[in-house]
């Protein structure tokens, strides 16, 4: 099953009332401005019914004649109204810019937190432009949503509604005839919005997201692409998939046209069955001219009203079935969480434990780890090596708690992982990845990520330690450089030295290496190195490495196969033991 075919089979999951709730839950949070938004519309709607009436008045006040009273009154009643009428609108949207602003801005605010703390799996198998587009679309579909169904839907169901109360007064069979016209139109409306637009308007929201995912994909992959001169072949991939949106976009477009004719056939109808049986009850001398143009003007009321309100049905359905995806992040839970007031953790001098831990990642059967049992000892430097797919890096994730483990527990300075606020115990651990993802803001802002509200000086002495100040000081702006997207204008050697400066200024107590040398050139790897021995002083210290030269002068060599540790010992230990699993690849390391 494709990614589309799965977004468009999960949004369809999602019911109308389910999206509606979630509007619903945004509404709330201003209760006062919600009271005063619904307060001016209901006021408004009230006197846009009252407008024929006034109307009609006016009209046997003036067919009367002169001799018959003053039409002033009369007239004054009608311009009354319909000022009443603009002046509530008014309060009523000076009451929405505010609200809808405010709620659009935590709503997204709380999508953006959600999504920050779904799993790495869950960010591995999603597209970060899908995302984004999911969030901003969403945002703008929550306007649409409140301004049709407050301003839009609520206040033509009640003139549809309060119009056929008033005709049915008079003339009940007048009355009658346009409830059940209006009834059919609304049924109707509501029947093909949700089974004949819904479908296909989720297959063309889950092309759009694509595009975006597409877009994201190619463009933050945009050397590679270059590298193999494949710019015609992504174009023609995009293209193929903007060509696949169109298709299923114009479908829903169709759909929304053919729905018109709803309207077209109410209002002949409404426009028929009202003002044809007022002018036979004014033939029958049970209508006056005045009613007849009430009728008229009603008619115009109505007609407007119910062609408004075609169109609001579907942009309401459009917006929930684009803000579908925020239900979805809000209602998906994080699969590593906090317990109820968990504590922060509280930093010691980096003791690890793991206590007979079994560990299965989603989705497959086979354990990772099962009774696995290790102790690092404060200040020790551990190294991780073993084939790939053997347990380093889980390892060091399951430290981090980037997982919750199946049974057993992971104690850090005394206390289970589990127990403590995640943030808390990852500001204590400092990691330096293979390949560090950097933000695209200043040199100097990267650095001090990991110590917000570090001083200059302290990012300076930091960066000299890392051996970073050199190339720092060559760059047209220094530390106010912006290092481009995932810091595409640096070097892989800048990348890890400023990688390396931001683990020295976290000062934490423990530090993690993934394979922070693997992809340097012998001179870059010498100084990085030198970096690292700096950093790692008087540290609990973990060093995944695949260069077993980086990891000579470790305490304890730990050699990994299938999540087993296999061999234990220092570098002269291990290598001098023929057959074993370190000692061959010492042996490909030096061949």
């Amino acid at each position: 099953m494709s990614g589309t075919e799965q977004e468009t089979q999960t949004s369809n999951s999602i019911a109308n009332l389910q999206v509606l709730g979630f509007v619903l839950k945004q509404w709330l949070r201003r209760p006062v401005l919600l009271t005063g938004m619904i307060s001016f519309i209901t006021l408004a709607t009230f006197m846009d019914l009252m407008i024929p009436l006034a109307a009609g008045r006016l009209i046997d006040a003036l067919s009367a004649g002169p001799d018959s009273g003053s039409p002033w009154p009369a007239y004054l009643t009608y311009l009354g109204v319909a000022v009443a009428f603009y002046a509530f609108r008014q309060a009523m949207s000076r009451c929405e810019v505010p609200f809808s602003s405010a709620n659009m801005a935590d709503m997204t605010s709380d999508a953006f937190r959600k999504v920050q703390r779904f799993s790495l799996d869950w960010h591995a198998n999603t597209f970060a432009g899908s995302v984004v587009r999911k969030i901003t679309r969403g945002m703008w579909a929550y306007d649409d949503i409140t301004i049709n169904l407050v301003a839009g839907i609520f206040p033509s169901i009640g003139v549809m509604l309060g119009v056929s109360i008033i005709m049915a007064l008079r003339w009940p069979l007048v009355g009658g005839v346009v409830f059940v016209i209006v009834l059919a139109f609304v049924v109707l409306s509501l029947t093909l919005s949700r089974y004949y637009i819904r479908p296909q308007n989720i297959r063309s929201n889950a092309l759009d997201s694509e595009i975006g995912g597409s877009l994201s994909d190619a463009i933050g992959g945009i050397a590679t692409v270059k590298s193999f001169g494949s710019e015609a072949r992504e174009d023609g991939r995009f293209h193929d998939l903007v060509w696949r949106w169109r298709t299923e976009t114009k479908k829903t477009w169709n759909r929304y046209v053919n729905t018109w004719l709803v309207n077209i056939v109410t209002d002949l109808s409404m426009q028929a069955g009202l003002v044809g049986l007022l002018v036979w009850q004014w033939s029958q001398g049970a209508a006056t001219a005045g009613d007849v143009v009430a009728a008229l003007a009603a008619y115009m009321l109505v007609s407007g009203y119910m062609r408004r309100f075609g169109e609001q049905i579907q942009q309401v359905q459009r917006g929930m079935d684009e803000i579908r995806d925020l239900v979805i992040f809000d209602q998906l839970e994080s699969e590593v969480q906090d317990g109820e007031d968990a504590p922060e953790f509280t930093p010691g001098k980096g003791d690890i434990r793991f206590e007979d831990v079994d560990f299965t990642y989603a989705g497959q059967e086979r354990k990772l780890y099962e009774d696995f049992s290790l102790h690092i000892k404060p200040g020790e430097k551990v190294a991780l090596v073993g084939p790939t797919g053997s347990g380093k890096s889980s390892f060091v994730k399951l430290v981090q708690r980037l997982y919750d483990i199946d049974t057993g527990a992971v104690m850090i300075d005394g206390q289970d992982v589990r127990d403590v606020q995640q943030a808390s115990l990852r500001q204590a651990i400092a990691l330096v990845p293979q390949d560090p993802a950097l933000f695209h803001r200043s040199i100097a802002e990267n650095i001090a990520y990991g110590r917000p509200g570090a001083t200059h000086e302290d990012v300076v002495a930091a960066v000299k330690a890392a051996n970073a100040d050199e190339f720092i000081d060559r760059l047209p702006q220094g530390y106010d450089t912006l290092v481009g997207e995932r810091g595409v204008k640096l070097s892989g050697g800048e990348r890890q030295r400023v990688a390396i400066a931001r683990a020295i200024l976290a000062d934490a107590p423990i530090l993690i290496f993934d394979e922070a040398t693997s992809s340097l050139d012998n001179e870059t790897e010498r100084d990085v190195q030198m970096a690292m021995d700096t950093v790692m002083k008087d540290k609990t210290t973990i060093i995944i490495a695949h260069r077993l030269s980086t990891i000579r002068d470790a305490d304890r060599i730990l050699v990994f196969e299938n999540g087993r540790i296999v061999q234990q010992g220092t570098h002269a230990v291990l290598a001098g033991q023929a057959g074993g699993t370190y000692a061959r690849l010492a042996d490909l390391a030096a061949g």
